[in-house]
């Protein structure tokens, strides 16, 4: 692992894989600044218009924007009680009341070093621990694989969304989604409708842009405003040093990067759940937990911390086994193979230099943001919340719209990406999640290859599907994952009949 990191460095200081990180960063800040949009809509609208460029400056931009859009949600939620970001909820709690106090930029302050320390030791975790998982995935065989693919759609299909049923049945989609295509084995089409376009399946690019970069933009023109953020909340002034009080904070932003890690690493958990975890074991721990909700700073320490360190680790089963540990994570997949990389052992054995500088990457995101992210930054950036959603909305379709079409040069995507994403935002406002999908269309083909590879080395064989202890393990994790939220519907409809 010394030796790849090492040689993957140089490639990682080269001044062009430099500045992408740090136009990513940039742009990160910008996204999760602006109220509505993600870091999976940044994304979303990002990898296409990466496509044909090195993918280490294409993933070094990736990177800045994971981070950058991590912290970026900070701002809005602290001067606005907006959350930037869904994973910014948890800050507003107490950022907000800062700002009401007067205290805003101290809040950002916070805000911005929790989550730099969060994100530096995620991505230490990502470089330490995704070349283990990588050694214990080689003892996989085709069918091992066929089950680890089934336990990545039930884990996230189980964690994404409130509705288990709604989640399940947003995987089976992009299952049904996967299958569109020539079929490898026979060379047979399937649910082409008679377009050569979809011979190859449909457009990884189009679908990942439809899913999370559509409905935002069709909720910015629902809304239609007019209205910023009012001038008076942008008179941002330094106030304290975070530096000189770690000793107040480091508690706290050591649990919190614990709490991170651990919720990155588990498929489908999410930066969401991490920072209200890392919030509220910071109340709880707190000798004046009273006191969180009305300004405790250490609130927005422990949610931002949290929060920032869900980021690499999420990553770690996503490069490892292909299966993602969130949602960005699996638009970050899908950027990974629209550049011709599969995740998994090979791609550390057959692009080490690559892998390992985007682990690298995302270490060095994670400090740029002290740069780019401190109070100068924020305070311009902050200017950017004035920007009325009528007049946001249509630059960022523009700019969707030619990324799309750069891809194929074809009209026929930009029909793709207007019906799908309609219907994307019918889904959300259904509360049907989106990740799902994406998983699906990612897993799905993985475990239809691997099944029939399977039993072809077994004859036909069923039961060589359970022949060994790892294959029994990881069905019996699958049936665990899913029989947990079914056993919850369950004793519910009875509290309920009862």
């Amino acid at each position: 692992m010394i030796d790849a990191l090492l040689s993957a460095l140089p490639h990682v200081m080269d001044p062009a894989n430099l500045f992408a990180v740090l136009l990513g960063t940039v742009a990160g800040l910008l996204v999760g600044a602006l109220p509505g949009l993600t870091v999976t809509t940044g994304l979303a609208v990002l990898i296409p218009l990466t496509f044909g460029m090195d993918p280490l400056f294409a993933l070094g931009m990736m990177a800045g924007m994971y981070n950058g859009g991590s912290y970026g949600g900070a701002i809005p939620a602290i001067l606005l009680r907006v959350p930037g970001t869904p994973a910014s909820v948890a800050t507003l709690l107490d950022g907000y009341e800062m700002t009401k106090q007067g205290k805003a930029a101290y809040a950002l302050q916070v805000a911005v070093v929790s989550g730099v320390i969060g994100s530096a030791l995620s991505a230490v975790s990502l470089i330490v621990f995704a070349p283990w998982l990588v050694k214990v995935s080689l003892m996989f065989g085709p069918a091992e694989y066929f089950w680890v693919a089934l336990l990545g759609l039930a884990t996230v299909a189980s964690l994404l969304g409130d509705d288990f049923l709604k989640g399940l049945m947003a995987a089976i989609l992009g299952l049904l989604i996967g299958t569109m295509g020539t079929d490898l084995a026979t060379g047979t089409e399937r649910y082409t409708f008679g377009r050569l376009e979809f011979a190859d399946g449909l457009d990884i690019v189009v679908l990942l842009t439809a899913l999370f970069a559509i409905p935002p933009v069709i909720q910015m023109i629902e809304t239609a405003s007019h209205q910023g953020m009012p001038k008076e909340l942008l008179n941002l002034r330094k106030q304290g040093s975070v530096l000189r009080e770690w000793r107040r904070y480091l508690p706290v932003w050591s649990r919190s990067s614990v709490i991170g890690i651990i919720i990155g690493i588990l498929p489908g958990a999410g930066g969401s759940m991490s920072c209200y975890l890392a919030y509220n074991d910071a109340k709880r721990r707190s000798s004046e937990p009273e006191t969180f909700g009305k300004g405790n700073p250490e609130g927005v320490a422990a949610s931002e911390c949290g929060n920032g360190a869900d980021n690499a680790a999420s990553l770690i089963p996503a490069l490892s086994l292909g299966i993602p540990g969130s949602g960005v994570a699996a638009v970050i997949l899908g950027g990974l193979l629209v550049h011709g990389l599969r995740p998994g052992p090979q791609l550390f054995t057959e692009h080490p230099d690559v892998v390992y500088g985007f682990m690298l990457q995302m270490l060095l995101s994670a400090f740029l943001l002290v740069l780019v992210g401190g109070l100068a930054a924020t305070r311009i950036f902050g200017q950017a919340l004035r920007l009325p959603h009528v007049v946001l909305a249509p630059l960022i379709l523009l700019f969707v719209a030619i990324g799309v079409y750069a891809v194929n040069n074809a009209m026929f995507d930009l029909y793709l990406l207007l019906g799908i994403g309609v219907f994307a935002y019918v889904m959300e406002r259904l509360d049907y999640p989106s990740a799902p999908i994406i998983l699906g269309v990612i897993l799905g083909p993985i475990a239809e290859s691997q099944l029939s590879l399977a039993l072809t080395i077994s004859g036909g064989h069923p039961l060589a599907l359970v022949s060994s202890p790892m294959s029994i393990i990881v069905v019996a994790l699958t049936v665990f994952i899913l029989s947990v939220p079914l056993w919850g519907m369950w004793k519910a409809r009875r509290v309920t009949a009862g």
